[in-house]
């Protein structure tokens, strides 16, 4: 073996540990008070606040990739939402209201010593970012979210259109009483296809409410007759940037128009074909550059 070979060799066993190391080894744990509920979120990095929001089913992990690459600029924390893993889980459906959820991001917010933040959401927690950017607008520095139309696009698919009608048949059936008791951890980690990962989810989901994760359906999710709710006519004051996998089979792509007359500022929006509903896991790579690419072109001094 040459010299050239032994030491590039010895670099590579002394960077592979570093490389290696998993990313729930050197996040810090934290909890925010939200009116007597326990928030819990996984920070890393230092710089700006970026606070992240998973949907349903998942948890803080989901945003493991994103976190790896933006942390090294920003502060990114990524919440547990009430119910899930190691959050507080409050009984009561009046316990998911999306004031509270929305007071859930404002908490860890503040608890980060900040008075406002990049705010990201997926899913549900798109929803809720989306809530809090029209409600809590001082809050918002810049909103991303990642498949979930703006509120009021997604009432107008669910007033018009039949075929999100039927894929949202879902829904319908989590509002049922005896929902929760057909879930399993098992069952709610079947679209996670990281082999390395889904015995985390199932450990989470383990930890988690299922009654409390279907609470955010039954209290939350639209049903006719489908108005807008007070709160919903606010126009979203911080730029956007949107990710939507197309081959997401429950928020269809249709809702993503019109978005821009409900915002006041610039839109930018990206549709990613293949990639389905978990587009932050489908295409984690694309996702986690557009992301970035897209925060240094805000902070351009040409805008």
């Amino acid at each position: 073996m040459s010299t050239v070979t032994r030491l590039l060799v010895l670099t590579l066993a002394c960077a592979l540990p570093q490389a290696a190391a998993d990313l729930e080894s050197r996040v810090e744990h934290g909890y925010a008070d939200s009116g007597g509920v326990k928030i819990h979120y996984a920070a890393l990095g230092r710089g700006p606040l970026i606070v992240m929001i998973h949907g349903f089913p998942d948890f803080w992990y989901t945003w493991r990739n994103q976190m790896e690459e933006l942390s090294k600029n920003y502060r990114v924390a990524a919440m547990d939402l009430r119910g899930y893993n190691l959050s507080d889980k409050p009984h009561g459906i009046e316990n998911y209201d999306m004031k509270l959820l929305v007071g859930d991001v404002l908490a860890v917010i503040h608890h980060l010593g900040q008075q406002k933040a990049i705010v990201v959401g997926h899913d549900w927690g798109g929803a809720i970012a989306w809530t809090v950017a029209m409600n809590a607008p001082d809050a918002v520095e810049r909103l991303v979210i990642l498949n979930l139309p703006h509120p009021r696009g997604l009432l107008r698919e669910l007033a018009n259109n039949p075929q999100q009608q039927q894929n949202s048949q879902y829904a319908r059936n989590f509002q049922q009483e005896d929902a929760a008791s057909k879930l399993t951890a098992e069952g709610l980690a079947a679209w996670v296809t990281d082999p390395a990962a889904k015995p985390k989810y199932i450990e989470a989901f383990r930890r988690s409410d299922f009654e409390a994760m279907l609470n955010y359906y039954k209290r939350n999710y639209p049903r006719p007759p489908y108005d807008v709710p007070a709160g919903w006519s606010a126009k979203v004051k911080s730029p956007v940037l949107m990710i939507h996998g197309l081959n997401d089979q429950f928020l269809l792509p249709g809702a993503l128009n019109g978005t821009w007359d409900w915002l006041e500022k610039d839109l930018t929006l990206v549709t990613v074909p293949g990639a389905g509903h978990f587009v932050q896991q489908d295409a984690s790579d694309f996702v986690t550059r557009t992301i970035r690419a897209w925060l240094q072109a805000q902070q351009s001094p040409a805008r």
